[in-house]
């Protein structure tokens, strides 16, 4: 009688930082298994201290060794954890200073992206190299708050010895190694376009030290294990710590069961990222003018995207709300009476506009903004989420048009993922507003890219992106939004 040995399943930590909340996500992976569970959640939020808005980055560490003790217990009965990943939001660093390596200590705070110094880094910027200039360089659209402009507004810099962005200061403090992984990398302005590794010219004629930032390398490179003094804390001794694609797009496009070379995608969450994965770059005059952008994929691709405000007006509107009532309000309960409304009620504006980038009492700037374009502004709270979702969904349907434009690439369906894939108001918006089916979920794609590149570090899955990307369309229900109207409503 002969026996078959079952497929190899490995279990897998993902540490998934948000603009508003971390989490550590637990993974057990195989060839036809991909079964999440939730080991720690936690808050992160700015803190306002005098000089601005910073991140608690002590916290989230502190915050990440709890939820990965957690994970190493929970995983005892599937073996343990196979290694570790860590993703986090762009653009945002921390700085180090020392003369030994392995003991580098941190330097001041990390500044918030939100944190409105960085306008004076954008002008002292361009006064060095114009903006067109660092498009053909880099491929990164204009957004004020990219790294290279924070760093012309850094008051520490001449202090320090070492910069690296978030999740790689993390893995730093996990394991005493530095590297710069590529696709977060690719968020500072900095890295090459076309090379993908640091543009050291561009660096020197902005007066910065190529000696400051870390070796660039791949998701999948192995960035070491755990420190011996950390094993009385995980409950687990040499954990392997590997490079996933640490920019949450980057993870959450890998995480996305794109269906077809013609799909497009929206990871919305925080922002909608909006865009298209292709094999090189498009910097074009066209593509700068739109506000597009070119940054680090997995396996070389390049996400070809642009930010849009996402889910960020709701939190911002529900929060205001909060404080000026003091009640909770049901998010369910406000979009299901906004999805009542006829639209000839919806009020329409451009959620793009710089004054919703701060924290602050959106309903009044989305009034101001309404009487300045001569329409009426939402008089109630179902008819300001209404305004909002559809607002979005109409500035997605445009990104969504400009990418097919730009790229050269027809797009026959969209895949919303993220938090805002829970959406059905948004979801529906989306496809009535682009004309292209919206296939929603997975929600967590983010942690999933981050465990499929770890797993296929392993070994337990293996071939290409689309391969591994099949298991998610296997092991998830998706549900389909077809659009309702015509194409060229935005």
């Amino acid at each position: 009688m002969s026996t078959t040995t079952p497929p190899t399943v490995t279990t897998h930590a993902a540490v998934d930082l948000g603009a508003s909340s971390g989490r550590v996500m637990l993974g057990r992976i195989g060839p036809d298994t991909l079964e999440l569970t939730q080991a720690a959640r936690f808050p992160n939020t700015a803190v306002n201290l005098p000089d601005g808005l910073h991140w608690d980055i002590i916290g989230l560490y502190q915050h990440t060794l709890n939820g990965l003790a957690e994970a190493v217990r929970e995983s005892h009965d599937d073996g343990g954890l196979t290694s570790v990943g860590i993703d986090s939001w762009a653009v945002d660093y921390g700085l180090l200073t020392g003369a030994e390596p392995t003991r580098m200590s941190l330097l001041g705070t990390p500044y918030h992206y939100r944190d409105q110094r960085t306008a004076r880094g954008v002008d002292r910027t361009h006064r060095q190299i114009p903006f067109s200039d660092l498009y053909r360089r880099n491929g990164l659209q204009h957004l004020p708050f990219n790294t290279l402009y924070q760093l012309a507004a850094e008051d520490l810099l001449g202090t320090a010895d070492k910069l690296l962005l978030i999740p790689d200061m993390l893995g730093y403090w996990l394991t005493g190694e530095m590297l710069a992984e590529q696709t977060n990398a690719s968020t500072t302005g900095l890295l090459e376009v076309r090379s993908k590794g640091w543009d050291t010219e561009l660096m020197r004629t902005l007066g910065l030290s190529p000696d400051l930032f870390a070796p660039v390398a791949a998701p999948g490179t192995s960035l070491g294990t755990t420190r011996p003094e950390l094993a009385g804390i995980l409950g687990a001794e040499a954990l392997p710590v590997t490079l996933v694609g640490s920019h949450d797009t980057a993870s959450a496009v890998v995480g996305t069961p794109l269906s077809s070379p013609n799909a497009a995608y929206i990871s919305c969450g925080t922002w909608g990222l909006v865009g298209l994965e292709l094999e090189a770059p498009v910097v074009t005059e066209a593509s700068r003018e739109a506000n597009f952008t070119n940054e680090g994929g997995v396996d070389g691709r390049t996400r070809f995207l642009t930010n849009v405000m996402g889910t960020w007006l709701l939190s911002e509107t529900l929060a205001t709300w909060r404080r000026r009532s003091g009640e909770e309000d049901s998010l369910s309960a406000l979009l299901e009476a906004a999805a009542d409304l006829p639209e000839s009620r919806v009020a329409v504006f451009d959620v793009q506009d710089p004054r919703f980038i701060p924290p602050g009492d959106m309903p009044q700037r989305i009034a101001e903004l309404c009487g300045e374009q001569d329409q009426p502004a939402p008089q109630t709270k179902p008819e300001m989420v209404r305004s909002i979702v559809e607002s979005i969904a109409q500035r997605f349907a445009r990104a969504l048009a400009d990418a097919s434009r730009l790229a050269g690439r027809s797009i026959e369906v969209v895949h919303m993922v993220g938090g805002g894939s829970l959406n059905a108001l948004l979801c529906q918006a989306t496809a009535d507003r682009s004309g292209y089916p919206v296939i929603a979920g997975p929600v967590e794609a983010t942690a999933i890219g981050n465990l499929l590149i770890q797993a296929r570090t392993a070994g337990t899955l293996t071939g290409e992106l689309a391969e591994v990307r099949s298991l998610i369309a296997r092991t998830h229900n998706l549900i389909t939004y077809r659009p309702r109207s015509g194409p060229d409503r935005y």
